[in-house]
């Protein structure tokens, strides 16, 4: 077995006067080129994200890096994000390093466990589940109003706090006015990309950069949502398929009904995510229309 990585030594000597010494380092995932910890101090705990320099794609993954921290700096700028998530950014002898302050949440797929059975259909579960997904429009539409797209909303980057409400997560692919990309954008996670999205990536060489759509971010929205609560993706399409493949399933805007995969009927609830899938992105809702939807 080999043995756990560290995080850069300088991230966490600097990051002590904002955490005080750190009482607990846990590796929290090591996958695609990149590591992120949880550095727990007493003061507060904080994630920690690095390249892996080790990496077959180490140079990308570092400019992901910076590129992520200069859509933080820029989305604070302009009240789309609050001052109090980004911490520190810099760079070690392996690239370059990023620390967000940690959001005490659950990921969404494991928080609507309860509601994607039977039981889950009771009068508590409707007004958090509500709660849930208008947090999570409330947070979009202040991207969306200051021209960026979040462009990878899924169901691991929401995470679900104590009160029932929604906390989005990692801003590396965000798309915004006058992006002067480091990184081009391809598309996020396969299963919550809109039809358009998903043409586009199809049709596009995989260096040229893609600009994401807030009405993307919609689609994804309500593919998250059908997804965590009915256990079923919203595009029908055999795992054992290849990313084309199933981006050309996604691309032709058919989706499941909600009616034939819900595990139980709430009918507002079902409305605002079956807008959200109008496979046409004109006629989907805004995020600041759907604040009151939900």
């Amino acid at each position: 077995m080999g043995t756990t990585p560290a995080p850069p030594g300088e991230a966490v000597v600097l990051l002590g006067a904002h955490t005080g010494e750190p009482t607990a380092v846990q590796l929290l995932s090591d996958r695609r080129g990149s590591r992120a910890w949880k550095l727990q101090g007493p003061k507060r705990a904080v994630v920690l994200k690095a390249n892996n320099p080790d990496g077959d794609n180490a140079r990308d993954k570092a400019a992901e890096m910076a590129q992520e921290d200069d859509h933080l700096l820029r989305l604070t700028a302009a009240c789309a994000l609050s001052p109090d998530y980004r911490v520190s950014a810099g760079t070690w002898d392996g690239g370059r390093w990023l620390a967000v302050n940690w959001i005490d949440g659950t990921p969404l797929w494991r928080a609507l466990t309860l509601a994607r059975g039977p039981e889950g259909d009771r009068a508590s579960v409707r007004p958090w589940l509500a709660g849930i997904a208008r947090t999570w429009t409330e947070h979009l539409a202040l991207m969306h109003v200051a021209g960026w797209a979040h462009a990878d909303v899924q169901p691991t980057n929401t995470l679900v706090t104590q009160g029932g409400h929604a906390a989005v997560i990692d801003y590396a692919l965000a798309c915004g006015p006058g992006d002067g990309r480091r990184v081009p954008y391809q598309g996020a996670l396969t299963h919550t990309t809109a039809p358009e999205l998903a043409t586009q990536i199809l049709d596009t060489p995989a260096d040229t950069h893609i600009q994401a759509q807030p009405s993307g971010d919609i689609w994804s929205l309500g593919a998250s949502l059908f997804w965590c609560w009915t256990g079923r993706r919203p595009v029908a399409y055999d795992d054992d398929l290849d990313r084309p493949k199933k981006l050309a399933a996604i691309a032709r805007g058919t989706t499941t009904a909600l009616r034939d995969a819900r595990p139980w009927p709430f009918p507002e609830f079902e409305d605002a995510i079956t807008a959200c899938l109008a496979p046409d992105p004109a006629d989907r809702p805004t995020a600041k229309e759907l604040t009151t939807a939900w």
